[in-house]
């Protein structure tokens, strides 16, 4: 308990998933937690649940897609605690299907959600974090980010832009010596509600929302440990990397996927 006492933590897409389990460990190891997303029932809720915990959430709406929203909520942000300390960029979507087949439209919502409200998120919380002397981001990518996956072509894209933009960025901080240090994870077969879009974009599907993946029989195909992975696996490893303890990493991957890249 208290790896993070004392730190404001931003979480997009804070609301459900990976992002609720981020939200909610940062808040129960003793981060301040902003938690942003469209969702804003769902994204209440999560603050909810952190404040009857004991720990200090609020919620705000956010389109991470949209500058002038990056802009309002940082000065909100700044406004309400001075200072930021952490950056979680988890907001994501996947919209699966063969290449031939992705529309413009789908290859840049994709690039606009998972990698445009990345780079947004970076700019504008980026002087807030060096004016409290550095902090850690973790930007959320995938394994897909670190090898192909078939009928993912726009999101395999995304999730690999996040990845060296990651290291991009590390490597400016770390130039400049401003104290924050920037680095990615790559979550593998993890039971979210993701999985339902990827589905309902596969060859042979059938009507959007009726199709589901058998993640137990995937994870045991896919997986060397053989069994899938929980948003909670994945806010360890975050909170990790939002704490000193991580405080001499940077510009790295840290891989949470039951092995699935060591093959």
């Amino acid at each position: 308990m208290g790896r993070v006492s004392g730190k404001i933590a931003f979480v997009t897409g804070g609301a459900v998933g990976i992002g609720r389990a981020c939200a909610l460990a940062l808040a129960k190891e003793g981060a301040k937690v902003v938690v942003t997303d469209i969702q804003t029932t769902a994204g209440r809720d999560c603050v909810a649940e952190i404040v009857k915990a004991g720990g200090e959430a609020v919620f705000l709406e956010q389109d991470t897609t949209s500058e002038d929203r990056w802009i309002a909520v940082i000065a909100e942000v700044k406004s309400t605690f001075g200072r930021l300390d952490i950056l979680v960029n988890n907001a994501g979507i996947a919209l699966a299907g063969s290449v031939t087949e992705c529309t413009l439209e789908s290859w840049r919502r994709q690039q606009a959600v998972n990698v445009e409200g990345v780079f947004l998120g970076i700019k504008h919380a980026l002087p807030l974090m060096r004016a409290g002397g550095g902090g850690s981001i973790v930007n959320l990518s995938s394994v897909a980010g670190l090898r192909g996956a078939a009928n993912l072509p726009a999101y395999c894209a995304s999730k690999g832009a996040v990845r060296l933009f990651t290291k991009s960025v590390a490597l400016e901080c770390a130039q400049l010596r401003d104290g924050v240090r920037v680095n990615s994870v790559h979550p593998g077969i993890i039971e979210t509600a993701i999985w339902g879009a990827i589905a309902d974009g596969m060859p042979g599907g059938g009507a959007p929302g009726a199709n589901r993946l058998d993640l137990d029989a995937l994870s045991a195909m896919a997986t060397p440990l053989g069994v899938k992975g929980f948003p909670e696996d994945i806010a360890a490893g975050v909170v990790y990397l939002a704490s000193d303890e991580s405080r001499y990493v940077t510009g790295t991957e840290l891989v949470i996927d039951g092995g699935m890249c060591a093959r």
